[in-house]
């Protein structure tokens, strides 16, 4: 089929529909004034559906193991672009710090409903399974499946994939996506879709994270994704080849990328918490961002009007969704295939 596309949008997931769409004989074009800017830079690149689960978010937890399970041909294929392994942790251990901790994870372990996927452990094994972590923990819990990548790296991959798919990027800010050419338009504008296509009910909500880098005396890095709940708030900490990310505050109304010293120290003081170890690392980089958000944290992906279709809103999931969003984003607009969510 000879198909014409242009793409708002080179982040994570505009890339991958890009590729993906390139992939299946497409000729796409990405527009976007500076790709990678946005959330796909402050993002922790937990692929994680089991974990974000909780009562009352099932469509969201089925669209995110269906992503899971696309991953890992994801990850190979692009793999001979990257510059490094993009997949940084295999395995989730989860800790709870107090009564009230524990009683949140026990929610999460059966809103998943299958033990073989998430599963209780003793806190003593949870600490044995990771070095450093506090001795003190109330429960804990293991997600096997899951993984973590690199963000960054990730996004550099995809564009090195698009250039090697002959997909043309064109360094531009989209006003009117009426006005770009191709039989179709894909808005990925992340946290910008509602302005460029109003009524997608897309809002920003602002997070930090915060790069550590190991010191040479340090204990080294989680081999697994290390997420707790410490008096009722959530904290991840996700290896890297160098150090780990540190995430994630969220909070609405503030636009602002510059970081909050308040919600980062608390953060921060969350993390020692469970992995005291980390005091002894050193400070990189603090990093805020807006991640797209809907009303039920599902993603928008579906036609808008005439040949303008939106592939947008994965708030805190961009990363874990971008393989099934360019699948599902490749059915709709080669194949007229539309899912269904519920």
């Amino acid at each position: 089929m000879d198909c014409t596309v242009s793409v708002v949008g080179a982040g994570t997931v505009g890339l991958t529909v890009a590729w993906s769409l390139a992939r299946a004989g497409a000729r796409v074009t990405v527009v976007d004034p500076d790709p990678g800017s946005g959330a796909s830079w402050v993002a922790g690149g937990m692929i994680a559906p089991y974990s974000e689960a909780w009562p009352g978010e099932e469509p969201l937890l089925r669209l995110g193991i269906e992503s899971l399970r696309l991953w890992a041909p994801f990850a190979e294929a692009l793999q001979p672009f990257a510059d490094g392994p993009l997949i940084t942790a295999r395995g989730t251990v989860w800790l709870a710090v107090d009564d009230g901790d524990a009683a949140d994870l026990a929610t999460a372990t059966a809103a998943v409903g299958d033990a073989a996927l998430f599963w209780p452990m003793r806190p003593s094994a949870a600490v044995r399974a990771v070095p450093g972590a506090a001795p003190r923990i109330r429960a804990a819990a293991s997600v096997p499946e899951e993984i973590a990548v690199d963000n960054r790296l990730v996004h550099r991959a995809l564009l090195a994939a698009c250039d090697d798919a002959g997909v043309v990027l064109r360094r531009e800010r989209v006003e009117d996506p009426h006005g770009l050419p191709g039989d179709a338009v894909i808005v990925c504008a992340g946290s910008a879709s509602d302005r460029i296509a109003p009524g997608l009910g897309i809002r920003p909500v602002k997070g930090e994270v915060v790069r550590l880098r190991r010191g040479r005396q340090c204990l080294p890095p989680p081999t697994v994704t290390v997420r707790a709940r410490v008096h009722g708030r959530q904290v991840y900490v996700v290896p890297r080849a160098d150090g780990v990310i540190v995430g994630a505050t969220q909070y609405e109304n503030d636009l602002d990328l510059a970081p909050r010293i308040g919600p980062v120290v608390d953060l921060l003081d969350d993390a020692f918490a469970v992995l005291p170890s980390l005091r002894e690392y050193d400070l990189i980089e603090v990093t805020a961002g807006l991640r797209p958000s809907t009303s039920d944290n599902v993603p928008v992906i579906a036609p808008l009007a005439g040949r303008v279709f939106a592939a947008t809103g994965h708030g805190r999931n961009g990363i874990l969704l971008a393989p099934v969003t360019g699948a599902r984003v490749t059915d709709m607009v080669l194949n007229q295939e539309v899912h269904a969510w519920s």
